[in-house]
């Protein structure tokens, strides 16, 4: 346990990170989830809407530092891929 007051302030400090920081990553999930449905759904116009949608959603977590840039843009590239294989 804690014992100095700036250790205790830390404890606090990321117990609210730790929240916001799983709060982002369920948003990215579900981000990803959704175009994924789309695929499936085999709506090619909807997909599309969808991805452009999540795509900014995962930006901005890795720019938050939720998620490395480079998985972002793994992400995006094959759910890109999969949108542009739907023909």
């Amino acid at each position: 346990m804690a014992n100095t007051a700036q250790a205790k302030k830390r404890v606090r400090q990321n117990i609210k990170q730790r929240e916001r920081n799983s709060g982002l990553r369920s948003k990215l999930r579900t981000a990803i989830k959704s175009v994924r449905k789309a695929i499936v759904a085999g709506d090619k116009s909807l997909a599309e809407t969808v991805f452009r949608k999540s795509a900014s959603v995962i930006d901005s977590i890795a720019s938050k530092g939720i998620i490395h840039k480079n998985k972002a843009s793994r992400h995006k590239s094959r759910l890109s891929g999969a949108v542009k294989a739907m023909g």
